[in-house]
């Protein structure tokens, strides 16, 4: 990389991407952004979130008096995400889009856009590290470890990496705010997206059924007693506590319940008592859809760290079983809420090697 290369930043209207392209500005790039908009329907009175995300990326881009860009990958998205989070939930599983969208939109087709716009890199808002050598391109954890990103990237490949720049990676996410204060951009206090990844927020269970039929069930203890009724599994994940509408029960400890499992043949929902039940422990997992950094998979058995979540501490584990695209992991201590669908992503040090869709 040098100084004069053309980078195309993609401006989501936050303040991390905003802080990106400013930074590389000052470091002698010629930046261009990029807004994607990948959800066409406004299906909520009043719900259009990319509305006001576009206005905040226009008046950041004014600001730095670089060009901005529209596009929509709307069929991308739907084809290369959004089907596959539905059918994930339809398997009764809980999937984590914002994984395939980072794989699919903003390190594939928004790379392939921004090349054809005559791009030498691409740049994002991610807090996490690149380290480029002749022996390819190693993907590390972000130096903030409150935000760091590394988990959602981990299915990124070599052709992707190589052709990006995270000028976040460095910093934490106070320093970035306060930069973006002193720069005059008026979104410095905006708060982070959160949602489903470029949908947004929504009520999850009126958004769910509108697109997949809902089949209520009952909910049953782990002993097979009959508490409730939900309205559908899909509704619910592993180690969930919020939402259950049942309480206390004659003879139970008066503890809260948790999902600990999902019964698809009978449709029931599992559950126990006390957040510490030992059912919503697991020592192993298994894992599919496995995809490593580097190419190369790792040799069994393998000691390494992982996560099985965002914002999880690395846990002490080791991959004992590797054949055919699936692993099983044993971790060190017990695992809480090991869920189905989500992404287990494994760590050496501050070099996150890979992961896959946890599946058993």
């Amino acid at each position: 990389m040098s100084t004069g290369d053309k980078v195309i930043v993609g401006l989501s209207g936050g303040v991390d991407s905003a802080v990106a392209a400013a930074l590389l500005l000052d470091q002698g790039y010629r930046v261009e952004a990029l807004f994607m908009k990948n959800w066409d329907e406004d299906d909520e009175p009043g719900h259009c979130p990319a509305e006001q995300d576009l206005a905040d990326a226009r008046a950041v881009a004014e600001r730095l008096d670089i060009p901005l860009h529209t596009v929509s990958f709307s069929s991308e998205y739907w084809d290369r995400v959004f089907a596959h989070f539905l059918a994930e939930y339809r398997a009764g599983r809980t999937p984590n889009p914002d994984v395939l969208c980072n794989q699919e939109i903003k390190f594939r087709a928004f790379l392939d856009y921004a090349l054809g716009l005559g791009a030498d890199w691409i740049a994002t808002g991610h807090y996490a590290r690149i380290e480029r050598s002749t022996g390819g391109c190693r993907l590390l954890k972000g130096c903030d470890p409150d935000k760091d990103q590394s988990y959602f990237l981990y299915r990124l490949g070599q052709r992707a990496l190589g052709h990006s720049l995270f000028p976040l990676g460095e910093l934490h996410k106070p320093e970035v705010r306060r930069m973006a204060r002193e720069r005059g951009f008026a979104n410095f206090a905006k708060k982070d997206s959160t949602g489903i990844c470029f949908i947004g927020e929504r009520r999850f269970r009126d958004f769910l059924a509108r697109f997949l039929p809902a089949r209520p069930g009952d909910i049953v203890s782990i002993d097979g007693e009959i508490l409730g009724r939900h309205h559908g599994l899909m509704f619910h994940t592993i180690g969930q506590r919020e939402g259950l509408g049942i309480g206390g029960t004659h003879g139970g400890s008066g503890e809260p319940w948790y999902v600990c499992a999902k019964d698809l043949e009978a449709n029931h929902l599992i559950v126990v008592q006390g957040k510490n039940h030992p059912a919503l422990f697991r020592p192993t997992l298994e894992a599919d859809e496995l995809h490593w950094i580097t190419a190369a998979p790792p040799t069994v058995p393998f000691d390494c760290h992982a996560r099985i979540r965002y914002r999880q501490a690395d846990q002490a584990c080791c991959i004992i079983r590797l054949e055919e695209g699936r692993c099983r992991v044993e971790f060190r201590q017990p695992q809480r809420a090991v869920t189905p669908g989500q992404a287990v992503v494994f760590y050496q040090g501050e070099v996150c090697l890979g992961g896959g869709t946890i599946c058993a």
